[in-house]
């Protein structure tokens, strides 16, 4: 066996080692070789425990340093992040993947789509605005006349049928006027299904 030491040399303790025949290992040991293996465990430890002690110390003052030259913990984190990311910018993947990406964005297909998705937002966005100030100035009217109107008859009623055009005509333009001119809305549907 043999034994590196903290200074650096290193020295050999050679025992008798004889292999039982479950596979276990057991030496065959005289009492002054067990004093000779505890001493030097312990001497061992000690020399873990001081190494122990010194790395503390040497990080104790590599953090006084950076503390005096301003650096702190999270400047050496964003540093250690910027670094990555400039790793990963730089790897082929990330370089094959960007082409790729970069000629997607540039296709007259992602083009005419982008465009149409933004068409439909803004017309969808208008009509909900529009749509939200008829329902509220129609509202603010009911609640001027101060009378109880019963959901039946609310649906005959103006401002209901005005909404549901609103409604109606929001639909359209977010479809693009697409639909079965010989369905109905879903109210009348609904009023048609209790008649029968």
């Amino acid at each position: 066996m043999s034994r590196q030491v903290f200074n650096g040399t290193s020295s050999s303790l050679n025992f008798s080692t004889r292999i039982t025949g479950n596979g276990c290992s057991h030496t065959n040991l005289r009492e002054d070789d067990w004093d000779t293996l505890r001493f030097e465990l312990t001497k061992t430890e000690d020399e873990i425990q001081t190494l122990r002690q010194v790395l503390l110390a040497k990080e104790k003052y590599a953090a006084d340093i950076r503390r005096q030259l301003g650096m702190s913990p999270l400047s050496n984190v964003k540093q250690n992040l910027s670094k990555g990311w400039q790793e990963v910018q730089t790897s082929a993947p990330y370089l094959t993947a960007s082409a790729t990406l970069e000629d997607i964005s540039n296709s007259s297909v992602y083009v005419r789509t982008r465009d149409g998705l933004s068409q439909a937002s803004q017309v969808t966005s208008a009509a909900l605005s529009n749509v939200g100030v008829a329902i509220t100035r129609r509202l603010a009217q009911m609640r001027t006349l101060n009378h109880p109107i019963s959901v039946p008859s609310m649906r005959h009623s103006s401002t209901f049928k005005s909404i549901e055009e609103l409604v109606g005509s929001m639909k359209d333009k977010v479809t693009g006027g697409v639909s079965n001119s010989e369905e109905a809305s879903g109210f009348e549907r609904r009023s048609s299904r209790n008649q029968t």
